[in-house]
């Protein structure tokens, strides 16, 4: 894990701010989700992905290698063969 060197405050709600340099980096916008984990007595923050990779559909997803692919996309994919 390498550092960013970026410190911030916790405000009195648990709230602190991401740096737009790193919301710039990570592709991370208004009103996109993070998932919070837990490593040891770190605190992981991972940009949530909510609707498929290849068509934006929400609905029927399925996860395949850290991506979020809906059932329709993968039944074309698999008529391809």
């Amino acid at each position: 894990m390498r550092s960013t060197g970026i410190f911030r405050r916790i405000d009195s709600l648990g709230r602190f701010v991401l740096p737009k340099e790193l919301r710039k980096s990570l592709d991370i916008n208004q009103n996109d989700y993070l998932q919070i984990f837990l490593d040891g007595d770190s605190i992981i923050l991972r940009k949530s992905q909510l609707n498929c990779v290849m068509c934006g559909s929400p609905d029927d997803l399925r996860d395949y290698r850290d991506k979020k692919i809906c059932r329709k996309c993968i039944e074309e994919l698999q008529a391809l063969d």
